[in-house]
């Protein structure tokens, strides 16, 4: 860890603590970004950046706030509750088939996921129009029904843009996947990685917005060193509102990980031996905003792009799609506000990752795992990513490996 120290509008010191991987520098419109964050006033203590960290939309994905008094819509983000799901069972690699072609299509035909699957499946928000949707599915949504009712019968906007019955359950596009992968002792997991979907975007983008228009309302916008920096303030109805809704899309982003994994099980339970579920790694988000102690105080930590690593608290840091990923235990270091890093970190963007990496490239890099090899999937190769190894080794002091799990199956968003 080093310490960076920057100035805010008053003169008063703040400081940024950096877990910087070796040979990778962080790039300078994140040095920026992250230096935006921590000149803001309602900054507790630091903010802290993860070794994976990469410029973002406003707030540099990698990092954790703690906030008194006001939260920024924008560091959550648009993902809202994105996160991992992992699961070992009683399998082992010699219970796999030799290709595992078969289990992937059944999977992706289990699991909707790129864009527009979902509506078309679905189609509306009754889970009567569904057609025979799984029970599991049709208990989780009224469940959820009540909390979403209330949220858009004061922000009926938010209902315009995606309904969460159209997405629980489904994997979505992007880095988003679901693995089979064996641990050191050839032990099966199933691992899985997805958020909140459409509803959760549509409520980030809804309250980024309205943030925009408080900072505006109270002419603080112009003083801002970046609009993607408005905030609400506690003790105001929208801040309120933004709380409930925020906390519902992770509760959301939870149930649909919890939905997709039974739909991977039930393929599992067609094609493999008989097994059973032994341990649960954890199901938790990367991108969210919570209530926590730290330094003696109550304060709000949006951890976009970290994961909590309490003492003795699991996590999952996956790298790309071609290089594994670990289950973690976490050491609780206070500089940290108990956090990890949440996978390997971007070293291109989508689009340069698509113009630099070539197919021939992308299926060395995928030799022995079962996935799609197209040039829809280029930007999540893992060229375009950082050595998950320095990024481990960068964060020693944050969390002990508990197993190293190499990915043998992959389904892309």
């Amino acid at each position: 860890m080093r310490v960076h120290q920057v100035e805010d509008s008053f003169g008063r010191k703040k400081l940024v603590k950096l877990w910087e991987p070796e040979g990778y520098p962080f790039e300078a419109e994140a040095i920026q970004q992250i230096e935006n964050m921590a000149r803001m006033p309602f900054v507790h203590k630091h903010v802290a950046v993860m070794p994976d960290a990469h410029a973002g939309k406003g707030s540099t994905v990698g990092t954790v706030i703690a906030t008194k008094g006001a939260i920024v819509p924008a560091a959550v983000g648009v993902d809202i509750g994105c996160g991992m799901m992992a699961l070992r069972l009683s399998l082992t690699a010699d219970d796999l088939p030799d290709s595992l072609s078969h289990i992937r299509g059944m999977i992706e035909a289990a699991v909707p996921h790129g864009r527009g699957t979902m509506d078309q499946i679905r189609g509306g928000r009754d889970p009567g129009s569904w057609g025979n949707p799984p029970a599991s599915v049709v208990e989780r949504w009224k469940y959820l029904e009540k909390g979403y009712d209330a949220i858009i019968a004061k922000h009926p906007k938010i209902a315009q843009r995606r309904l969460p019955t159209q997405h629980l359950g489904s994997l979505g596009t992007g880095n988003h996947f679901i693995e089979l992968c064996l641990d050191e002792e050839n032990r099966v997991w199933v691992m899985l990685h997805s958020g909140s979907r459409g509803i959760g975007n549509a409520i980030g983008t809804y309250f980024i917005e309205k943030a925009k228009e408080e900072m505006h309302r109270y002419h603080i916008a112009d003083y801002l060193p970046d609009q993607d920096l408005s905030y609400l303030v506690e003790h105001t109805e929208v801040y309120d509102d933004y709380c409930e809704a925020v906390e519902w899309a992770q509760e959301f982003a939870m149930e649909n990980r919890k939905e997709m994994m039974t739909a991977v099980l039930r393929v599992l339970r067609q094609t493999l031996p008989p097994f059973m579920s032994e341990q649960m790694a954890v199901n938790c988000h990367h991108n969210y905003v919570t209530r926590e102690s730290h330094y003696g105080e109550n304060v709000w930590v949006t951890r976009k792009g970290a994961v909590q690593a309490r003492e003795g608290t699991l996590g999952i840091i996956p790298g790309s799609m071609g290089t594994g990923s670990f289950i973690v235990e976490g050491k609780g270091n206070p500089n940290s506000f108990h956090s990890c890093s949440h996978g390997a970190g971007r070293t291109m963007s989508r689009t340069k990752a698509k113009a630099l990496i070539t197919m021939e490239q992308h299926a060395e890099a995928m030799k022995g795992i079962e996935a799609r090899l197209d040039a829809d999937v280029l930007d999540e190769s893992p060229a375009a990513y950082k050595p998950i190894g320095a990024v481990m080794a960068a964060q020693d002091d944050l969390v002990e490996i508990k197993h190293r799990l190499r990915q043998v199956l992959n389904v892309k968003g």
